[in-house]
């Protein structure tokens, strides 16, 4: 009953695309189902001021369908994993480019007691010099054995496999073991991805001393990246990362 069942709208208000030589802030962050109190709302306006983001990568958001964005002048697309009569949840990629495409995954294994689904999203922005930025926002697998772990990372690295221009890869991968943490590098490997090493990564969440999220990247020039303490609003802090095309 947890399945989503219907389409949750999608807002797409930008037309510009990235221009080369462009710098824009990425903000990743698993939210622990709080999208819709008034503190986060708080603590996400006061990071974006300080740090502007024109792309923002949610993990765990909670959405009611019938209101609004908490945030009305972003572009937006949601791949819900889970739905109640009020609810829906599940990863959210907005940004202040045009997008292109935007393609909601449900993973194809089931996890934990409720044997629900993970979600993840595929989102194109257009390049003002010809093709696309592919914006790839994972909340991973967790409560499985590592090789469904492996085959639900296979499944994403084949749908952008063929993905010629740049690319972020980005979200909570629930990488709490060593076999899961080797199958992610094998993973980034094999797409040419680099991770964004984070200043103070001592305010990444962890589990087993394992990092869970990360922000991957290729085709970009990395100019700063760190972990921002948020004093536990969540049981994850945001990681903030700025590029430049």
């Amino acid at each position: 009953m947890l399945k989503p069942k219907i389409v949750v709208p999608q807002q797409f208000i930008h037309k510009q695309p990235i221009h080369h030589g462009e710098e824009f802030g990425v903000l990743c962050w698993n939210t622990q189902k709080l999208t819709e109190t008034h503190s986060f709302q708080r603590v996400l306006a006061d990071i974006l001021a300080r740090y502007p983001c024109l792309f923002l990568l949610l993990q765990e958001a909670k959405l009611t369908p019938r209101n609004n964005w908490l945030l009305p002048q972003w572009s937006y697309a949601i791949a819900p994993n889970m739905q109640t009569r009020r609810s829906v949840y599940g990863v959210l990629t907005a940004s202040q480019y045009a997008f292109t495409e935007a393609h909601p995954r449900l993973s194809k294994k089931r996890e934990g007691m409720f044997a629900t689904h993970k979600s993840y999203m595929l989102s194109y922005h257009s390049l003002a010099e010809g093709g696309a930025l592919l914006v790839v926002n994972v909340h991973a697998m967790n409560f499985v054995r590592a090789n469904q772990f492996s085959q639900e990372i296979a499944f994403i690295k084949e749908e952008i496999f063929g993905h010629k221009g740049p690319l972020i890869v980005a979200g909570d991968f629930n990488v709490w073991s060593r076999q899961r943490r080797l199958r992610l590098l094998q993973f980034c490997r094999s797409l040419g991805l680099r991770k964004a090493i984070m200043v103070d990564p001592h305010h990444i969440k962890t589990y087993r001393q394992h990092p869970l999220d990360f922000i991957f990247y290729r085709g970009l020039s990395l100019q700063e990246a760190f972990a921002n303490d948020t004093s536990k609003e969540s049981d994850h802090n945001p990681l903030y990362a700025r590029f430049k095309l």
